[in-house]
């Protein structure tokens, strides 16, 4: 008979091509990952792995038994989660991938709530940005996953999916305090386009965002930085550096030198923490989605 456990130690391993990969995604040591692979080969009596330089490649019968693998977890899952929601114990152990500004903004009081009303649960926060927790959502390394998508750019959500939306955040416009612009109350949009603008991360979906949003309007993105975390913007902006755009969740201090300005239309994204629809019944997926839900809905800028 297959063990679940060896199964899933090679769905690790298909999902992040590696056996030291899967050994941290797992948190057991390399040895342990390569003997439960030796002994499941023995079980199905075919080889599995074949190594390619510093990593793996899956053998055709391997493939086929992680296609079979993926669904016989998604079934363990809904298994344990029907088990939960029978005993209906805020229990265990969960794992949230979350964008550093909700986390910000929004995990200060849900974890303060969660740890009061549920002692019992241990949520293990890992900051990441959306296009790093789709895949961490697809793989299985976390439970729930608390990102942003801008409106007019959803995120592509993998399959087997269920949501719950927290807020609508909406981004301003950051300006040295002695542009010709910063004494403004409102700006428009069409004014700001050929800014120099100091951007997310390159390729992260927040900078995506930007150039699409500009580029529909049709003016090419004149982009001087890229900077992930706001603070630093902040600073470049300070300086006289640029320009940026500034969400509101999880903004923090804004230093001397910066004016922050209002524009129109309102640059908006929306807020919202998703799981895999086999969990849904799991009281402490439950509880941890009303944490955040109430968090939001008490959030002040």
């Amino acid at each position: 008979m297959l063990s679940v456990d060896r199964l899933r130690v090679l769905h690790a391993v298909a999902a992040h091509g590696s056996l030291s990969a899967a050994s941290q995604a797992l948190h057991v040591t390399n040895s342990a990952v390569s003997q439960q692979l030796t002994k499941l080969e023995r079980e199905v009596g075919q080889p599995l792995v074949e190594r390619t330089g510093r990593g793996v490649r899956l053998t055709d019968a391997a493939e086929l038994l992680v296609e079979h693998t993926a669904r016989i977890l998604s079934l363990v899952q809904r298994a344990e989660a029907e088990l939960e929601a029978h005993r209906d114990d805020v229990v265990g152990h969960l794992r949230l991938s979350a964008t550093p500004t909700a986390v910000r903004g929004l995990l200060p009081h849900a974890l303060v709530s969660l740890r009061e009303a549920h002692p019992g649960l241990r949520l293990e926060l890992h900051e990441e940005e959306p296009h790093e927790s789709l895949p961490a959502m697809a793989r299985g390394d976390a439970d729930l996953a608390m990102v942003v998508d801008w409106d007019g750019a959803p995120l592509d959500l993998p399959g087997g999916m269920s949501r719950a939306p927290l807020m609508e955040d909406v981004g301003d416009i950051a300006l040295p305090a002695d542009h010709p612009l910063a004494h403004r109350e409102l700006l428009d949009l069409e004014e700001i386009l050929t800014l120099p603008w100091i951007s997310w991360s390159r390729r992260s979906i927040c900078d995506d965002w930007l150039h699409d949003m500009i580029r529909s309007r049709g003016a090419e993105p004149v982009i001087i930085h890229n900077v992930e975390e706001h603070q630093t913007k902040l600073a470049l902006i300070a300086a006289g550096i640029g320009a940026a755009v500034m969400p509101r969740l999880g903004r923090g201090p804004v230093p001397e030198g910066v004016r922050i300005v209002p524009v129109q239309p309102a640059l908006v994204r929306q807020v919202y923490v998703f799981w895999r629809s086999d969990g849904s019944r799991r009281p402490a997926i439950r509880a941890v989605v009303r944490a955040l839900r109430e968090s939001a809905a008490t959030y002040t800028e």
